[in-house]
């Protein structure tokens, strides 16, 4: 399976060289049922853009399920998960090659149940308390996507490459928002993605890096030429966008569990593509979505690789001197964690750059300014933290389930650390050029390198202080700005109290009463009683009525 994964990647990568060198993007429509009034017909699409995600998709899924061999051996339904993993991927790639919105939601419902399976996978309370909140939160985007499908029938078709902006409304835009913002954890939806770390550490790294979590990106690249034709939409996404990055950075901070950092790590690039595209640059969005992609996953493997060698303890301070027990996976995920800070010539560099650099060329509000800027300091920030306390922190334990690293995560830490350096190029090469680089002056330049050195400075001071937050501090971040109470203490019980009334009145009460099979045989006998009085004119009446009725009709 991971051949032919890996040998489809090659295919999908050959397919996007060829049809951006050549300028052309094919529209393929394959006739599922042929009937005698219409066709029920299947449209792809094969484009620069979908061919490269697709290549990006198989080669993430062949490296997971190379890790999956190893970090899941002792399961005794590995087959399930895998072809479960296998289903989800189908979706994305249905979702990616869908120009259509109807059978775009095909995909875009697949990737909800199936996340759902997968997340509730090891079955227990917490993995199903996960699994029903995101559940829950993707419902609300079907939803919308479901609304903006019926709105949209006055086009005629619901080709998304032949929008009409003119007629696009507000309500169908803002249907289209929620979606992806549901789909992208985005404010005020964003508790479900760290809460869906109670999943296997492979659906992590596939599921929560590169696929479900970039599909409402992914669906406003998509729709971006007419969404923006409103001028509210980029001033609602930046705002949403700006304070999902700074409340994720800074949740990062107060964060002790290794997964969840990553989980509140990739929320904070979700919010930063979604600032890049309220900037009006569509292709630098889906530039940043293939660059993080690559590291992501690999720092999700490598995470999965300590854990499952520290009897799956995800407690950020029981690991420690992991660079002397597992140098080549301490490596890796020190190459993962150089391309999220955007260090130079590595792959997040050559998209978090050139978004910043595009930022300090527009005007906007100083407040945004300032929440940008702190937002990529503490990317930096919680990223050196986490650095310092796995891989240069003292040791407190030791990973003694096996002594040597297994060679199947050693071939996918292969595969993804070549693309976390490289990709930023090939992509760069593939997606981007020609480009216009912003002219900026020399101090204007280092602004991005200052800033990541800032963070690396904070991160030190914040690892090294024995009391860096106060109480509150620390408990408004771990509660994601109080949005997991929110979403679950708060909100949750009104329909459960209205569930436990509706229990307690109508099965545990009147469908129960001894007395209720007696009272209503005994009223709709009375009720047909009267209704059909026996007398002789009644009959002849009716009999009347009815040969009449049937001579008209003859």
């Amino acid at each position: 399976m991971v051949s032919t994964l890996s040998l489809s990647a090659g295919l999908s990568l050959i397919a996007a060289m060829t049809v951006k060198f050549t300028t052309k993007t094919f529209i393929i429509e394959w006739n599922l049922v042929p009937l005698l009034t219409t066709n029920i017909n299947l449209p792809i699409i094969i484009d620069p853009e979908g061919a490269l995600f697709v290549c990006v998709v198989l080669t993430i899924a062949a490296s997971v399920i190379q890790f999956t061999k190893t970090y899941m051996k002792d399961e005794k339904f590995i087959k399930r998960f895998i072809i479960l993993l296998m289903l989800f991927v189908m979706s994305m790639l249905f979702l990616i090659i869908s120009p259509s919105m109807i059978t775009l939601l095909l995909g875009w419902d697949g990737l909800g149940i199936t996340s759902f399976v997968l997340v509730i996978y090891f079955q227990n309370p917490k993995s199903l308390g996960a699994g029903l909140i995101t559940a829950f939160t993707n419902r609300i985007g079907d939803v919308m996507i479901l609304l903006s499908i019926a709105m949209t029938i006055q086009q005629g078709h619901w080709f998304i490459l032949n929008m009409d902006a003119y007629s696009v409304n507000t309500s169908i835009i803002l249907c289209l928002l929620l979606a992806s913002m549901t789909k992208s954890a985005q404010m005020p939806f964003s508790s479900w993605l760290p809460a869906a770390m109670a999943a296997p550490t492979p659906v992590s790294a596939l599921v929560h890096s590169s696929t479900l979590v970039t599909a409402g990106v992914f669906l406003l690249y998509r729709f971006h030429p007419f969404l923006s034709s409103l001028p509210l939409f980029n001033h609602l996404l930046m705002i949403i966008a700006t304070m999902t990055m700074l409340m994720a950075g800074a949740s990062a901070m107060a964060e002790c569990d290794m997964k969840k950092i990553i989980a509140l790590s990739t929320l904070s690039q979700l919010g930063v593509m979604m600032f890049t595209l309220s900037m009006n640059l569509p292709q630098l969005t889906f530039f940043h979505l293939l660059t993080h992609a690559l590291f992501k996953a690999l720092l999700f493997i490598c995470a999965g690789t300590l854990i499952h060698c520290h009897h799956h303890s995800q407690d950020l301070r029981s690991m420690g001197s992991t660079s002397n027990q597992m140098p080549m996976i301490t490596t890796a995920m020190t190459i993962a964690n150089l391309a999220l800070c955007g260090m130079p010539f590595m792959a997040g560099f050559y998209s978090k750059d050139l978004i910043i650099e595009s930022f300090m060329m527009l005007n906007y509000n100083m407040i945004i300014i300032i929440m940008f800027i702190a937002a990529t300091i503490l990317t930096t920030a919680y990223t050196t933290r986490f650095t310092l306390y796995v891989v240069l922190g003292p040791p407190q334990s030791s990973a003694i389930q096996y002594s040597t690293e297994s060679q199947s995560e050693m071939n996918a830490c292969y595969v993804l650390s070549s693309g976390a350096i490289m990709g930023g190029t090939i992509i760069n090469w593939l997606l981007l050029s020609p480009l216009n680089e912003p002219i900026l002056s020399l101090k204007m330049k280092l602004l991005p390198t200052f800033m990541m050195m800032t963070g690396l400075t904070m991160g030190a001071l914040y690892y090294y202080s024995s009391h860096p937050l106060s109480r509150t501090l620390i408990t408004s971040h771990n509660t994601m700005w109080f949005l997991t109470p929110f979403s679950t203490h708060i909100i949750l019980p009104v329909p459960l109290q209205a569930s436990l009334l509706q229990l307690k009145i109508t099965d545990h009460g009147w469908n129960e009463s001894p007395k209720l099979i007696n009272f209503m045989s005994y009223t709709s006998i009375n009720l047909i009683t009267h209704m059909q009085p026996a007398t002789i004119t009644t009959h002849i009446m009716s009999s009347t009525l009815i040969t009449a009725l049937i001579l008209m009709i003859l």
